[in-house]
């Protein structure tokens, strides 16, 4: 039993001791395998899933092509991480963390890496000029907002989505700890939200694009089993007026769509989503 433990003196790892995650988490970083990443025919080529980290980039690339900057196309390469796709030496040659989601900004005339979602969000803002002013009180608002959520995500996630929902036994300590301190932000977010129209203040910005597929993936119920339900997510009013409102934007509909099973496995043109039900969009 987890209360019976005693933590040895020093720690071994025990590959079977991860629950659904046994086959891809483990102590030791650097490639497994040689494996090359394909090279697509875009600017940027964005080796991702579509997790709410994966989502916040394809949400980006995205809000910019709306936007009419065809210099922000983009190829989206499926990693399969269950497959340990993220371990192999092209991967981890991008990114050393194999983490998604990891881009190669081939626009200039050297191949770029950018690797963690803030990290990507940023490059592509100041690249293109959009989801970020550009100096004063307003960018330290939006970055402080960006950096925030980036802090906040192991508590959702690693945290209180892992021993609630995928930790093969619950832990009634953990669930507690990390139940508290998810429903803190969510009331952090929601006491902003109830002040400004998005979390930046007036403008809709990568803070927002950074939060919105934590944040309203829990609240609208597509995280984690019955986590809304157990969070009492009715309780934030303010953050869900913010996700509906983000949920309507034709760029947001299709950057959640990319590299999911329910949407396009990969993206390589604008065409590519003319083959899914007008209902999924």
């Amino acid at each position: 039993m987890a209360e019976d433990y005693v933590p040895p003196k020093v720690w071994t790892w025990d590959k079977s001791n991860g629950g659904a995650f046994a086959a891809v988490n483990r102590p030791t970083a650097g490639a497994q395998r040689e494996a090359e990443l394909p090279v697509g025919e875009h600017p940027f080529q964005l080796y991702s899933l579509g997790t709410p980290n994966g989502q916040k980039v394809t949400i980006m690339l995205e809000e910019l092509l709306e936007l009419g900057i065809t210099a922000a196309e983009y190829d989206a390469w499926l990693i399969k991480i269950f497959e340990n796709d993220q371990f192999g030496s092209g991967f981890v040659s991008i990114n050393p963390n194999s983490k998604i989601p990891a881009m190669v900004d081939r626009s200039g005339p050297e191949p770029i890496r950018v690797f963690e979602s803030g990290a990507i969000l940023m490059h592509l803002a100041e690249k293109f000029g959009h989801f970020l002013p550009s100096s004063g009180a307003a960018r330290a608002e939006v970055l402080s907002w960006l950096f925030w959520q980036v802090g906040s995500a192991p508590f959702m996630g690693g945290g209180f989505g892992h021993f609630y929902h995928y930790a093969p036994f619950k832990i009634e300590y953990a669930i507690d700890r990390y139940s508290m301190e998810t429903k803190r932000l969510f009331d952090v977010a929601n006491n902003r939200l109830k002040e400004t129209r998005f979390l930046g203040g007036d403008d809709y910005s990568i803070a927002d694009m950074s939060a919105y597929p934590w944040l309203g993936n829990i609240y609208r119920g597509e995280a984690y089993g019955e986590a809304a339900t157990f969070l009492s997510m009715h309780e934030y009013e303010a953050v869900g007026r913010w996700v509906a409102e983000i949920d309507a934007r034709p760029g947001v509909k299709r950057g959640r769509l990319v590299n999911t099973n329910k949407g396009i496995l990969e993206r390589h043109s604008g065409s590519d989503f003319a083959a899914l039900p007008e209902v999924v969009l």
